[in-house]
C-alpha cells in the first residue's frame, strides 16, 4: 500500500516555490544558486522539481526565450491556506482551535508572536461584528 503525504509538496519542492517566490521570476540556474549557499543540492534534482511544480500548476514555465524562465502560478497565500487546510483535516480533524491550542501549549510561540494572535483574533472579532451591524 502506498503511503500518501499529508502535504501536496515536499520539503524541496517548498524551498524551491519559496525562492521562485522571492524573485518573481528565475531559471533553474538561478534556483540551484540559490540553495546551494543553503546546501549541496544536485541542478538535476531543482531542475526536475522545478518541471515537477509546474505539471502540478504551482509554476509557470516560459521557453520562448533562449532559457526557461518560472514564474509562480499561484500566490504564497492561496498555498499556504491549501497547506493548512490539508494539515486541519488530516492532523486536526478539521478543528482549528486543535491546531491553535498545539501551537501554544507547544511553546513555539514567542510573546510577540502570542500578542499580535490575540491582537489579529480581537481585529477579526470587531470586523466580523461590523459586517453583522451592517447587514
Amino acid at each position: 500500500m502506498r503511503r500518501r503525504s499529508l502535504s501536496r509538496l515536499g520539503e524541496t519542492e517548498m524551498e524551491v516555490l519559496q525562492r521562485v517566490w522571492a524573485v518573481g521570476e528565475a531559471s533553474v540556474a538561478d534556483v540551484h544558486d540559490s540553495i546551494l549557499r543553503a546546501r549541496p543540492v544536485a541542478y538535476t534534482t531543482v531542475m526536475t522539481v522545478m518541471r515537477k511544480l509546474a505539471r502540478k500548476g504551482f509554476l509557470h514555465c516560459d521557453s520562448s526565450g533562449s532559457r526557461y524562465l518560472y514564474t509562480a502560478a499561484r500566490p504564497p497565500a492561496e498555498v499556504r491556506r491549501e497547506l493548512v487546510q490539508d494539515l486541519l483535516d488530516h492532523v486536526f480533524q478539521g478543528s482549528a482551535a486543535a491546531l491553535v491550542q498545539t501551537l501554544v501549549r507547544g511553546e513555539t510561540l514567542s510573546a510577540e508572536e502570542s500578542a499580535e494572535i490575540q491582537r489579529m483574533l480581537a481585529r477579526m472579532a470587531d470586523e466580523e461584528e461590523e459586517e453583522e451591524e451592517g447587514a
